[in-house]
């Protein structure tokens, strides 16, 4: 048995087949779907998306949205997304290096917007640079 997996962002659909697994990023956690999953509907965070087909992990950079599992389909609806395999780990963790300083430099101001954006950019660039790194 297999599941049908939709990765759909706003300009694109990044991917559309078959898994074996996917580990979904949850604002609560990680969650594991297998074929036969009970139906659900969870919010997405920024993160990685991991698809397992034919023994070999696949990722995917989420930037939040919303997963759906009805029956043996997911269907993951999200603000971006990006396919581990098509970003460049040099790029994306020099980015992230960047996000990781930016974000020590405003550790004194708690809650303002711009330490929430840089948070936001830091979660981002977290999220590209482990989508590159395989299972």
């Amino acid at each position: 048995m297999s599941l049908t997996l939709r990765v759909l962002a706003p300009d694109q659909s990044v991917f559309d087949g078959t898994a074996e697994e996917v580990i979904l990023p949850s604002t609560t956690g990680l969650v594991g779907i297998l074929p036969g999953h009970i139906s659900m509907v969870t919010a997405i965070d920024t993160g990685v998306l991991r698809v397992l087909n034919n023994g070999n992990w696949d990722s995917i950079a989420l930037m939040g949205g919303f997963a759906e599992v009805e029956a043996d389909d997911v269907t993951v609806l999200v603000n971006g997304a990006e396919l581990g395999s098509n970003i460049d780990a040099s790029k994306a963790e020099a980015e992230l290096e960047k996000a990781k300083t930016d974000f020590t430099q405003l550790e004194g101001q708690p809650n303002s917007p711009e330490k929430v954006k840089v948070q936001q950019q830091l979660n981002r660039a977290r999220a590209r640079f482990q989508a590159t790194k395989s299972e």
